[in-house]
């Protein structure tokens, strides 16, 4: 088993290669959350996991509820189906909660009576006149006389999702709105901790897979212990192999023997790729050639499921730009299979699509 080998096999469980899924709520169940910090790239990661990208797929099910946009896993924001969010919610919130309510108390001054008074006016405004945008939440505090600051607003509605208090709303011309999770997700799944963590064991390493205790602990915020104690109850259900001192867990088959099709992608840095795993993330970059500090770019490009450029995506009214970095001289191959990445991504967001390069 090489190093390759192992990311070809992540490509292929998280449907960036064929097979890919048959639709974005497939593709967000597979993967049990995604990453959504940025709406429209993140769309794309889910859209690019399907077989036919359409916009409106994803669209529908954040329009109808049976996907809810809100802040799970790592205090950010993550696509969720909503018969998940209830159990993911019991098993991360608590954790994730004392890092926002600390910060706010300590950077912005709320104590725990203001900000409950804070919450209930939120969820009042939102019970009264259903989904609201943040720009509207705040309106609703400043009439009640209470400080919102963009960042404090932020925070406190982050806070208040990590409680299952509310959640996204239908989108509004294109902008997030939030509604109150009872009303959006009236009768969320609540299995047992002991099920939930085996459940979130076995779904991770079937959708990211092959991968390591350490990436499942980062990617949803707990304990080693909390991780171990789903894996002994799920390893029945796994396989795995030892690589590089450490044991990567894997749904039940065999690593790919070659590259998967399609080669090239065009991704954003907080795709799922390079996001769901800490532990062991640079198996993106075997050679080496990625530098290991804070990233620089929005965006990433992989070539048989290595990443060999940074990138960044630009969108005018009749084209859609990817301009790339490479960490190192491109390949004939390597540019042939980024330039049919970027006509697939084109062809989504229906536009011509333009790849530049130094």
């Amino acid at each position: 088993m090489r190093d390759l080998d192992i990311a070809r096999w992540r490509l292929r469980s998280q449907h960036l290669v064929r097979p890919h899924a048959a639709s974005a709520g497939e593709v967000v169940g597979s993967l049990l959350a995604v990453q959504a910090e940025n709406p429209g790239q993140s769309a794309w990661a889910v859209a690019s996991r399907t077989h036919g990208p359409d916009q409106a797929d994803l669209a529908a099910l954040l329009d109808n509820g049976t996907v809810v946009r809100t802040h799970v896993l790592r205090t950010t924001w993550h696509y969720v189906r909503a018969e998940d969010i209830g159990w993911l919610l019991d098993l991360t919130g608590p954790r994730l909660r004392r890092i926002t309510g600390q910060a706010l108390r300590t950077t912005h001054g709320l104590d725990d009576h203001s900000a409950s008074q804070a919450l209930t006016a939120i969820t009042s405004a939102l019970a009264s006149r259903g989904p609201l945008t943040r720009g509207q939440l705040a309106q609703q505090l400043q009439q009640r006389g209470i400080g919102s600051s963009g960042q404090m607003l932020m925070i406190l509605l982050a806070h208040a999702e990590l409680g299952a208090v509310i959640c996204s709303g239908p989108p509004a011309s294109g902008e997030h709105t939030y509604a109150l999770m009872d009303q959006r997700v009236p009768a969320p799944r609540r299995p047992g901790r002991s099920e939930a963590l085996a459940e979130l064991a076995l779904r991770y390493f079937t959708g990211h897979g092959p991968a390591t205790e350490r990436d499942l602990a980062y990617w949803a915020s707990l304990t080693l212990t909390d991780v171990r104690a789903g894996l002994a109850q799920a390893r029945g259900q796994l396989g795995s192999f030892q690589h590089d001192g450490r044991t990567f867990w894997h749904s039940p088959g065999q690593a790919p023997t070659g590259p998967g099709e399609p080669e090239g992608h065009l991704l954003q840095i907080l795709d799922e790729t390079y996001r769901g795993y800490q532990d062991s993330r640079w198996l993106l970059d075997t050679a080496g050639d990625v530098p290991r500090t804070r990233e620089t770019a929005a965006g990433m490009a992989l070539a048989d499921a290595q990443l060999i450029a940074a990138m960044r995506r630009t969108i005018t009214a009749d084209h859609v730009q990817f301009d790339l970095r490479p960490y190192r001289p491109l390949t004939p191959p390597q540019i042939r299979a980024l330039d049919q990445a970027a006509s697939r991504y084109g062809q989504y967001l229906h536009l011509t699509a333009r790849l530049t390069r130094p």
